[in-house]
């Protein structure tokens, strides 16, 4: 027995037919197809990184033997323990195993501590999370106004104020800077804690008061690099753009082109300079949170190379990676985001 297909009523759409167009609209669609090539392309990136960073670490004299057991330890003491964790195998057959292990999800064992890579930086990760958020909005709600004021007008009082702030902001070295911090916040104005973290389970206050000053020394030099590239970028757009000059003919107030039009043109820009230097912001992250005493990954990676446990640091190298490609792959995104225009994978 049949079942008689329903009656179409006129200037209706099938529901199935819609929901199955949409799916192939979206199947076919340039932010999927840029998705899946990005994805695709991370692939040798990663495999390349792992095999770069298992080489270098290789090349490092000692190892974790030798640093668990001490100088004092014999050669048959360390030759044993050696054995034990698998350290006197043939480096291609260390890589293979991890490898496979990683493939799963399973980055290994501290060579150290003996516990799941994966559950201290879980442990960590938040950490540095929460440090690297902070200093990238400071940075970056600081960065734009600033850009806005100094672009309006050229030559002005917020613009040379700007140039002088940005200057003396990129002269010193963020670790340096953190010292300064915590000399004048902690030491002497006693405002702000100098080391530790308190995590956000303890109130949301106490959380960002033990981040301020280590995200404000990893963010401030990056807001004067965006502050200066961003009031670069708009007065060339203000003052070569044809359609600046249109916009200006029609009546419309400089700050209107300002920011509808020559703003909207220069954070392509901005956001390429932001996930390029999302990588240098993590980086950052290893030198302050040993000043500031966070427990981050930064920190456990200074621990990692120091105990020579090169399963841990081969495990933060892989977060550090996959950050940067993420974060190049969110930037091609937010293009087609901005610009419609812009047809990914069409030639």
């Amino acid at each position: 027995m049949t079942t008689a297909a329903l009656p179409q009523v006129p200037g209706t759409r099938d529901p199935r037919v819609s929901r199955t167009s949409r799916v192939t609209r979206f199947a076919g669609s340039p932010v999927l197809r840029l998705v899946v090539k990005r994805l695709l392309m991370a692939i040798p990136i990663m495999l390349g990184v792992t095999v770069l960073t298992f080489w270098v670490l290789s090349l490092i004299p000692g190892n974790a033997a030798q640093q668990l057991l001490g100088p004092e330890a014999t050669p048959e003491q360390v030759a044993q323990l050696e054995e034990q964790l698998g350290l006197n195998r043939p480096g291609y057959v260390r890589y293979g195993e991890w490898l496979r292990g990683a493939v799963t999800g399973d980055l290994g064992r501290s060579i150290v501590s003996n516990q799941p890579v994966s559950d201290l930086l879980g442990e960590r990760l938040p950490v540095t999370g929460e440090l690297v958020l902070l200093a990238f909005v400071v940075s970056l709600v600081l960065a734009v106004p600033v850009a806005l004021l100094a672009a309006h007008r050229p030559g002005g009082v917020w613009d040379r104020i700007s140039m002088v702030v940005s200057t003396a902001g990129l002269s010193v070295a963020n670790y340096v800077l953190a010292l300064i911090l915590v000399l004048v916040f902690a030491v002497q104005l006693g405002v702000l804690p100098a080391i530790g973290f308190t995590p956000l389970s303890e109130g949301l206050w106490p959380n960002v008061r033990s981040l301020i000053l280590p995200s404000a020394a990893i963010g401030l030099p990056l807001f004067c690099f965006y502050a200066r590239f961003l009031r670069g970028d708009l007065v060339d757009q203000m003052q070569q753009e044809e359609y600046v000059t249109t916009a200006r003919a029609k009546g419309v107030g400089s700050w209107q082109v300002l920011i509808r039009h020559a703003f909207r043109n220069s954070s392509f820009g901005l956001i390429t300079v932001v996930g390029l230097n999302l990588g240098a912001l993590i980086g950052g992250t290893v030198i302050i949170e040993q000043i500031f005493a966070l427990p981050g990954i930064g920190q456990m990676l200074l621990q990692a190379i120091n105990t020579r446990d090169f399963i841990m640091v081969q495990a933060v190298v892989v977060v550090f990676a996959l950050v940067a490609v993420v974060a190049n792959l969110v930037v091609d995104l937010l293009y087609a985001v901005l610009d419609p225009r812009i047809r990914y994978g069409s030639r």
